[in-house]
């Protein structure tokens, strides 16, 4: 289907490709259903037409010019992460103080459940959604987009220009993470990445290339181990590339939780942080300064990713309009503390 003809999608066409009332295809799709003693089959006809015609229920509000709901929805890979439960907490205190409430959902790095969970808040009514995408799919936020849903994406995006995105300057940041390294010395570096796919995996190993390639150095890819950004994930990539290759001096962990994984599997192998090994991570987090060798970090700034996405959404709620801009990188900031052991 063409863009044109989902914007042009009404709600009277959803009635008749169910083969029901219009009054019934907008209670099916309200969530009131029940409380109108409609059927569980003719309420999933209703949400089936409704798909398949690419008729959301954010188009369903404006079609009965229903009042404001004053909600907002917000999509997160895992809410248990410090780094997304700081992101929620500032959008949702920018929200309050605009006098909206937050419906936050937790997608567990599953592209699917996101799809679903961003098609539960639509059924919710709400006027604005922010999503830090898994990073893997995307046709199901650009139409989103297509549909007037204000929508800005956070941490993680896509190579799409017209998707609203706030993201840390993954880049810069590996880069001076990886120039910190080489400038004590260290020339055989283990990498240990997050999901291959995402944006901030491409980004933060673009930086890297980037970095040796300004040292005169090559980039060895059978130096990089992983799959994701969490705890375990780091663990085994730190155990396979210690174990494979010794000669390592030291280590890049793209993100805070892959630097725990490999805090353990040095400490399996007998290899000490700093003296024998050397760490540095992408993300910091609160306890990073108190552990045995304070953990060398690049700090990404929390507050300013869910503030900045926070105010791109009610600006597009209150004005109808997207923002000109559609793409904002948010400065990082190197963390010196005593990981990092200078040798040679």
């Amino acid at each position: 289907m063409s863009k044109s003809t989902s914007k042009s999608i009404t709600l009277k066409e959803v009635a008749e490709a169910a083969g029901v009332s219009v009054s019934t295809a907008s209670r099916a799709l309200s969530g009131k259903a029940e409380a109108y003693r409609i059927s569980s089959t003719t309420e999933q006809s209703v949400r089936d037409a409704a798909k398949k015609l690419q008729f959301s229920p954010s188009l369903l509000a404006r079609s009965l010019r229903s009042q404001q709901t004053k909600l907002l929805g917000v999509v997160l890979p895992n809410v248990a992460n410090p780094f997304f439960a700081a992101i929620a907490r500032e959008i949702t205190l920018a929200a309050e103080a605009d006098g909206y409430s937050v419906l936050l959902t937790d997608s567990q790095e599953n592209s699917e459940t996101e799809a679903r969970l961003v098609e539960q808040l639509q059924a919710r009514q709400i006027e604005g959604l922010v999503v830090c995408p898994v990073g893997m799919e995307e046709a199901h936020l650009c139409q989103l987009a297509r549909q007037k849903l204000p929508l800005v994406l956070i941490d993680r995006g896509f190579n799409n220009r017209e998707l609203v995105t706030v993201t840390s300057d993954h880049q810069s940041g590996a880069r001076a993470a990886m120039n910190e390294l080489l400038e004590a010395g260290h020339r055989t570096i283990g990498i240990l990445q997050g999901m291959p796919e995402t944006l901030p995996n491409r980004e933060r190993l673009s930086g890297v290339k980037e970095s040796l390639e300004t040292c005169g150095l090559d980039f060895d890819s059978s130096l990089i181990a992983g799959h994701h950004f969490d705890e375990a994930s780091g663990y085994q990539a730190a155990l396979h590339l210690l174990s494979t290759r010794p000669e390592i001096t030291a280590l890049f962990a793209f993100s805070n939780q892959n630097a725990l994984g490999a805090l353990r599997a040095a400490s399996e192998l007998g290899r000490s942080i700093p003296d024998d090994l050397s760490l540095i991570a992408f993300d910091d987090f609160p306890f990073a300064a108190y552990l045995a060798a304070p953990l060398t970090s690049v700090s990404q700034d929390v507050n300013q990713l869910g503030q900045v996405a926070a105010r791109l959404l009610l600006e597009q709620i209150h004005s109808s309009v997207p923002p000109q801009q559609k793409q904002y990188r948010i400065p990082v900031q190197l963390i010196r503390r005593s990981s990092i052991t200078k040798i040679g």
